[in-house]
């Protein structure tokens, strides 16, 4: 059905910066609301991101508002991040759905493998 791919997460500096992808193969992007979690050991999923299904409309969690842009380039999304710090340290997942319900992890029915990110101090 689809499937998706991150891949760009690495270690950086703290006040660095970082962009991530999401590869979206079996489903143009364009058609799907897609949206960027993040889970630190020990933790739950926690929303960061999404952008909307053809509309294009983006939807940041507060943490990362103003620092973290989302965007789309046919079916690659992309999380562009900067001054990052070293809470943000975490795995990014990329998720999809047919909608545009981004209020519960349970809402989003495909996900990336997920691709690791660590800010040092």
């Amino acid at each position: 059905q689809v499937q998706l791919v991150e891949s760009g997460g690495r270690l950086v500096q703290a006040g660095g910066s970082l962009r991530l992808s999401c590869a979206a193969s079996g489903r143009t992007a364009s058609s799907l609301t897609v949206g960027w979690f993040r889970q630190a050991p020990g933790k739950e999923h926690e929303f960061v991101a999404a952008i909307m299904r053809y509309s294009g409309s983006t939807y940041y969690a507060d943490s990362v508002k103003g620092r973290f842009t989302v965007s789309r380039d046919k079916n690659t999304v992309r999380l562009q991040m900067n001054s990052l710090q070293p809470e943000d340290t975490a795995a990014y997942l990329c998720a999809a759905q047919p909608r545009g319900d981004y209020s519960s992890a349970a809402e989003w029915d495909y996900w990336g493998q997920g691709t690791q990110v660590t800010v040092s101090s």
